[in-house]
């Protein structure tokens, strides 16, 4: 069983930047596909990035395109979500989750899109983001 646990999360002024870390344990990370979501006061949960198990295809939700890029390293079981120019909107609390490569419907692993929540089995506890205008 995959345990996810994010990190890097905090207050920031309006403009500035945060690395998001996502760590796994209890499995092999290079098997899951990572997505990035976050979930603000009121507002659904919203998918914003996803990269593949080895890092080949990334997905952005093109709100966040030209701000925020998501890598991984899978020598240290960790994916990134780099996010500059951050705007009170973004503000939210913000999850990673995975989907294993080896499930019956493996398009939900491929990151062909962005990420939509019921396609993923795993998730972290979230870590909260806020930016002050």
């Amino acid at each position: 069983q995959l345990h996810l646990v994010e990190s890097g999360g905090g207050l920031v002024q309006s403009g500035g930047s945060l690395r998001l870390s996502c760590s796994g344990s209890g499995s092999a990370f290079d098997d899951y596909a990572i997505g990035w979501f976050r979930q603000a006061p009121g507002k659904e949960r919203e998918g914003i990035s996803c990269i593949s198990a080895h890092g080949g295809t990334t997905n952005l939700l093109p709100a966040a395109e030209g701000r925020f890029t998501v890598s991984r390293d899978n020598n240290k079981n960790t994916v990134y979500l780099q996010m500059n120019r951050l705007r009170p909107e973004d503000s939210a609390v913000y999850y990673c989750a995975a989907v294993s490569i080896f499930v019956p419907d493996t398009i939900r692993a491929t990151c062909t899109n962005p990420p939509t929540a019921s396609d993923f089995d795993h998730w972290g506890q979230g870590t909260q983001v806020t930016v002050s205008s």
